[in-house]
């Protein structure tokens, strides 16, 4: 990269960007494999820099690396890239030496450079942590060495919206557009109308990716053909769903993507100003986006007369305020007008009443990302992926007790079978399988009987799912449903807004009851367990208000992982009134713990540890757990260290 001119962004600009032409020059494209190193004369290490990255200590990594090429490559490149996609290989490193492929290497913390380093660049590979390697026939080949796409995470993903995650500097725009970056948007704006990119994004099938699947062009149109002097485009990168993440890997990976997707979908419907709702506390995000934008419009892909085109674009970064709710459109676009966030009767819609009244589109960042590509490559190219009424693909966050988590892109109609067992390689630690949850907080369980269910809108629904924002749930027989059900309950109660009071007091009176049936009564006669029966059962009758009374999708569909767990899991709600048990041990009102006489040696250990003294005895003597008194924190059992403290 020293090498490159000076005045790389004026050739950018006027031999990429503004070429009529697909053909470049050889001197360009010489230029272009120089930017995007493909051909290095000197090693490149590449390290992943997103949030997981960071958490998992890639900036220790960052620094051990700098101080080793300064002591012993001073010729070698060290460069930032996004995440590539598994969460447990960070932090995710690559080396590549010159004419030969790139060698990944998984968990690479600060204490493992040296000799990881000092082993690659004396051709000594250290395999305990490689993973694999990438790289054309331009390249030499590791013999022995199996290739990233021949691994089962990477082997049956389909990467679309993904293929620039990992590959490139997301704070580089020249790598962006030495890749194709913004070409598409620049022909755009030159070749098509406004309702012809309408047209051919809705002869695309691009369905929304936020859960509901509305066709993407067809909202386009309606914004378009309303009246107004000015419309706006709100990217929703909200995404407050718990165990979704699939936005802020994207956003940190590949900005530049979006910001052109941003700007085609403006275009289209007419509109000159464009909005960012993030997601709080996405402070590494916001910074690669604002870095993003501040270069665009260095380069004048936005801003006044992009181009000489006639067409402007000014795009603006606004934080949420941290309510779940304000995911919801109207809510949203509550809180972007300064007023509190709560959602708002449809119709009207947003697409012909939004923001400040005018016509408002808002689409998520996946749907987005899909654009450009859509553009570039033409609408039978995206109905030629996936299945008859899901076109495209779907990108998740797989997390839970997998085997591997992370970020993953699937083509639709992929079953949910081949994501668990293939990409996610199973249930971890041994454990028997139970269940996915898919959709977020207000999501459905998927049991072993459906895994063969494909990732389709209209399969889904069928089977009265919802693919929702990209939540991939993994669950196993460790885990407690009644509990499970019981925290989303919680979390829907404490973000509900308040407004109608089906969602205001449904949530409250369904999280109740749901806190008395993980608990002891207070009395064991048989009055009381038909009263915690009865409890149970009104859920179902609160569940069906719900749905069908509350205002928002919020309410509508927050009974729904209660409904899901009732159907596949009635056995263990029973279990958990009738015979105060958790097969899982989880619930901690309903733990019995019991102390072996055998094993005990009267440490007093767990006696001075026990927060309500309910643990007697005399030292050197066996103890005893007054029941009555145990509140099943368990804190004992975790102290013994003879294990004879029973839990039941």
């Amino acid at each position: 990269m020293q090498e490159i001119a000076a005045d790389i962004k004026s050739i950018l600009v006027e031999n990429v960007l503004l070429s009529s032409s697909d053909n470049l020059s050889p001197e360009t494209e010489k230029l272009l494999r120089q930017i995007r190193r493909e051909k290095n004369n000197t090693p490149v290490i590449y390290l992943s820099s997103g949030t997981s990255s960071i958490i998992a200590g890639s900036e220790k990594t960052f620094s051990a690396i700098e101080a080793y090429i300064s002591d012993n490559r001073t010729d070698t490149e060290l460069v930032r890239v996004g995440c590539t996609g598994p969460s447990n290989f960070e932090p995710f490193l690559c080396v590549q030496l010159p004419g030969k492929n790139k060698l990944f290497f998984r968990n690479i913390t600060e204490e493992k450079v040296e000799l990881l380093l000092n082993s690659v660049f004396h051709n000594d590979i250290h395999e305990e942590d490689l993973v694999g390697q990438t790289g054309t026939k331009e390249f030499g080949i590791w013999q022995g060495i199996p290739f990233m796409d021949e691994l089962p995470f990477f082997a049956h993903q389909k990467r679309v919206i993904l293929s620039n995650c990992g590959c490139y500097d997301p704070e580089s725009i020249e790598e962006y557009i030495a890749r194709g970056g913004y070409r598409t948007f620049v022909k755009t704006i030159g070749n098509y109308t406004f309702e012809e990119v309408c047209n051919i994004i809705e002869k695309s099938g691009l369905r929304g990716r936020s859960g509901g699947g509305f066709l993407t062009g067809r909202k386009w149109k309606e914004a378009l053909s309303t009246p107004s002097v000015s419309r706006y485009l709100i990217c929703n990168a909200k995404e407050s769903d718990p165990g979704a993440f699939t936005d802020r890997t994207i956003l940190e990976s590949d900005p530049h993507r979006l910001l052109e997707g941003i700007a085609i979908s403006s275009y289209a419907i007419g509109a000159s100003n464009a909005i960012i709702y993030l997601r709080s506390g996405s402070d590494h995000a916001r910074n690669r986006l604002s870095k993003a934008i501040q270069m665009a419009r260095d380069y004048g892909i936005i801003g006044h007369n992009i181009f000489s085109s006639g067409f402007s674009l000014d795009v603006l970064i606004r934080k949420e305020p941290g309510a779940f709710v304000c995911g919801e459109e109207t809510a949203l676009i509550s809180s972007l007008e300064g007023k509190r966030g709560m959602p708002q009767l449809k119709p009207p819609y947003p697409t012909t009443s939004g923001l400040f009244g005018k016509p408002t589109v808002i689409n998520n960042v996946e749907t987005l990302m899909n654009v450009p590509l859509i553009m570039q490559n033409g609408p039978e190219w995206f109905r030629s992926i996936g299945t008859e009424s899901s076109k495209g693909t779907k990108v998740f966050a797989v997390t839970g007790r997998s085997r591997y988590s992370g970020v993953v892109e699937v083509e639709m109609g992929t079953k949910v079978r081949t994501i668990l067992e293939k990409i996610a390689d199973g249930v971890r630690d041994g454990n028997g399988f139970k269940a996915i949850q898919l959709g977020g907080a207000s999501g459905s369980f998927i049991t072993e009987a459906n895994l063969d269910v494909q990732v389709d809108y209209e399969a889904l629904k069928e089977k009265t799912m919802g693919m929702g924002a990209g939540g991939f749930v993994v669950i196993d027989d460790s885990i407690c449903m009644v509990d499970l059900v019981r925290y989303y309950m919680n979390f829907i109660h404490n973000e509900s807004c308040g407004k109608c009071i089906p969602c205001r007091e449904g949530t409250s009176r369904m999280q109740e009851i749901l806190e008395g049936v993980i608990r002891k009564p207070s009395s064991e006669d048989s009055g009381t367990t038909l009263e915690r029966f009865k409890g149970v059962m009104q859920l179902e009758s609160i569940a069906s208000v719900m749905k069908d009374t509350s205002l928002c999708g919020l309410g509508q569909t927050a009974p729904n992982p209660f409904l899901s767990a009732m159907k596949d899991f009635r056995e263990e709600f029973e279990e958990h009134i009738f015979d105060r048990k958790c097969r899982a041990n989880i619930c901690r009102g309903l733990r019995t713990f019991n102390i072996d006489v055998d094993k005990c040696t009267g440490c007093t250990a767990c006696a001075s540890k026990c927060p309500v003294n309910a643990i007697y005895g005399t030292r050197l003597q066996p103890f005893f757990i007054v029941e009555e008194k145990c509140i099943g924190c368990g804190i004992c059992y975790d102290i013994c260290k003879f294990s004879a403290i029973e839990v039941k």
